[in-house]
């Protein structure tokens, strides 16, 4: 099929797919000079200005930037009336200290968002020196994200008081500011151990709420007189050992994880310690289960401070959504994976995830696709994650996009008009937006005597 009196479907795949062969040792550079300089969310300046330069002086494209205090985008096709389509990259690392490749901050790439930036370039590339982007009926913007690690919390918080950010999460970030507004359809990729696979469709995700928890008792000399002071960390272990006697409240199905860390257990070691905080995630495989599990956890956390007599601060946060699937894109993806000579053996259909992505959040309100490449090894986020497909995992994802954005996009964008046609969103950006809020509070009990 020619689209209108265009160049033949598969003419054009062959020709995005050669664009990005022919390019591989430029995708190659980028995406190993992101991994060997990985920062934090919202402080992705150099990675930023690295994507920014790339768009601008190879692909020739307009860019702008700082969409979400970091980040950029890119467009083409802009001037047409067809669905937009938005390939998202994730500008972040991870704290990861012990990683081989981690910086002496502790800062490393063993996420993989480096591959997805390269990746997003990779598309960029595909579809531009090809000249295949100009047969395409519908819009394509490049949107490097920020900020997907939902860590950090003080330097969030602050870049929240200067008024900088409202949310600590890139992509709950982009909802906010409008910058989904114009886009009909986001489309990304994540990479994962999935042993001898090659490919995971359909990902299913847990969803949670952040917590920032200070608990305040009294100061006093510890070996002295210890009976003068109200001890913050016996306040936190309390409210830790409560959480703990409400796992078995949790339902199996609703695949409920709390894991608090004790980020500041006091001063020094002869004062009683008066200043203790605790960062936490609730999470849980739906909203409902998700606030069910998160009441329990505030439950507890009170119940530390009140038996000490202590008080509590929580600051609870909104963090991500549960990532809801979007079946009608992944058949189309499917069967460009098995175009790419990626067997249906290779490929797992489905996956039940208890960690978070901010696309759950894109996901209630859009169609889109995120599956998982394999060619690492190793735990994300551990010094086991290991890199051991380079070439596979720079290239072909970035193929099984650009392919799937042409089948959408095609033929006066038929397949992308029939899926939003069919979709009706889990919530509207409104709905979304009062929801946050309803979790962005803060909660003070005072239990301490005056």
């Amino acid at each position: 099929m020619k689209n209108k009196m265009g160049m033949k479907k598969e003419i054009m795949k062959s020709k995005v797919i050669s664009a990005i062969d022919d390019n591989k040792n430029l995708i190659f550079d980028i995406g190993r000079k992101i991994y060997k300089n990985p920062e934090l969310g919202y402080k992705e300046f150099e990675t930023t200005k690295i994507v920014k330069e790339f768009f601008k002086n190879e692909l020739k494209l307009n860019v702008i930037d700082n969409i979400a205090y970091t980040g950029c985008r890119a467009q083409i096709n802009h001037d047409k009336s067809g669905p937009k389509v938005a390939v998202l990259g994730e500008l972040d690392g991870i704290v990861c200290n012990e990683h081989p490749d981690a910086l002496d901050s502790g800062v490393s790439h063993a996420c993989g968002h480096n591959f997805q930036i390269a990746g997003m370039m990779a598309v960029a590339i595909g579809l531009i020196k090809s000249g295949v982007y100009r047969e395409l009926d519908g819009k394509i913007d490049f949107i490097a994200t920020p900020a997907e690690e939902f860590i950090e919390l003080d330097y969030r918080n602050k870049l929240k008081e200067e008024g900088a950010i409202q949310y600590f999460g890139g992509k709950q970030e982009l909802i906010r500011n409008g910058s989904f507004d114009d886009v009909d359809i986001a489309v990304m990729f994540h990479v994962l151990d999935i042993g001898d696979k090659k490919v995971l469709v359909g990902p299913v995700s847990n969803g949670f709420i952040g917590e920032d928890i200070r608990f305040i008792g009294r100061e006093a000399h510890a070996g002295n007189a210890p009976y003068k002071g109200v001890n913050a960390v016996n306040a936190a272990l309390l409210a830790i050992n409560n959480i703990n006697a409400q796992r078995e409240t949790f339902r199996e199905c609703d695949r409920v994880r709390v894991h608090p860390i004790i980020t500041k257990g006091g001063d020094i070691v002869n004062v009683v310690p008066a200043d203790v905080r605790i960062e936490s995630y609730t999470r849980a495989r739906t909203i409902e289960a998700m606030l069910d599990a998160n009441e329990k956890v505030n439950r507890s956390l009170i119940a530390g401070a009140m038996a000490v007599g202590a008080n509590v601060e929580i600051k609870q946060l909104p963090g991500y959504l549960p990532i809801l699937r979007h079946e009608q894109m992944e058949d189309i993806l499917f069967e460009n994976l098995l175009s790419l000579g990626i067997t249906e053996e290779d490929i797992i259909q489905g996956g039940d995830f208890t960690g978070s992505f901010d696309l759950g959040d894109v996901s209630h309100i859009m169609p889109t696709l995120h599956p998982m490449f394999g060619g690492i090894r190793g735990e994300l986020h551990s010094k086991e994650y290991r890199i051991i497909n380079e070439e596979y995992l720079y290239l072909e994802p970035a193929k099984a996009l650009a392919l799937t954005i042409i089948d959408l996009l095609f033929d006066n964008a038929k397949e992308a008009k029939r899926i939003l046609e069919d979709f009706a969103p889990a919530m509207t950006k409104e709905e979304y937006l009062k929801f946050m809020e309803s979790n962005n509070k803060i909660i003070k009990k005072e239990f301490l005597d005056k």
